[in-house]
């Protein structure tokens, strides 16, 4: 008899469902992924993340992991064949800052510039500025390396980078005109990445 899996409840485009599928990708942790309907919400990941967002990651001793950097450090500190934790240049700390500062800041402005009519202070305009100071810190970084804490991917880089590709696509045509070409340049090669291409496959309950 096969050993049961750890459960994944996902939903392709989301940002933070894409950052967890990257690091089980990479660490080699095969689960079976159910695709949920944002509208219809699974009843048995209701019960047991009543919060009702993804992922949600149940291992098979029935621990439930809710938040999706968790469910990166869960994966990578089990198996990090190519060191997401240990970047080249500072060090683990130093990307966890970065992280939260776009999971707190970056996104909210994300969300007001592509959602403005969910948000009764919503300001698109304001918000798309605020999140270009953002990105700025990553064009300043991507000066002097490939990535954001060396010449090499670490967890910094795939935690934020599926962010910006949202933030990207609400209008691609003004992010194009924008003078990043850092950032513009990093972004392509994770999304155009084959780990990448990969992981944003249509699934559903299958492994990953």
């Amino acid at each position: 008899m096969q050993a049961p899996l750890p459960i994944l409840y996902s939903f392709r485009r989301c940002p933070y469902a894409i950052r967890a599928r990257l690091a089980l990708d990479v660490s080699d942790r095969t689960c079976e992924v159910r695709e949920v309907a944002l509208r219809d919400k699974p009843a048995e990941m209701l019960r047991v993340s009543p919060k009702g967002t993804v992922p949600v990651l149940i291992d098979t001793d029935g621990t439930v992991i809710e938040e999706s950097l968790d469910v990166m450090l869960w994966a990578l500190r089990r198996n990090d064949p190519e060191r997401w934790l240990a970047p080249e240049r500072e060090d683990f700390a130093a990307m966890v800052s970065l992280i939260r500062h776009f999971d707190e800041n970056f996104k909210r402005h994300l969300d007001r510039y592509k959602y403005p009519n969910r948000f009764v202070d919503a300001d698109a305009q304001f918000s798309r500025g605020e999140a270009v100071i953002s990105l700025q810190l990553l064009e300043a970084r991507l000066q002097s390396s490939s990535f954001l804490f060396g010449n090499r991917v670490a967890l910094a880089d795939m935690a934020i980078a599926p962010f910006v590709r949202q933030f990207s696509k609400v209008d691609p045509p003004w992010f194009a005109s924008q003078p990043l070409p850092n950032t513009t340049r990093w972004l392509a090669a994770i999304v155009d990445s084959p780990r990448f291409v990969r992981i944003m496959r249509a699934h559903s309950s299958t492994s990953l």
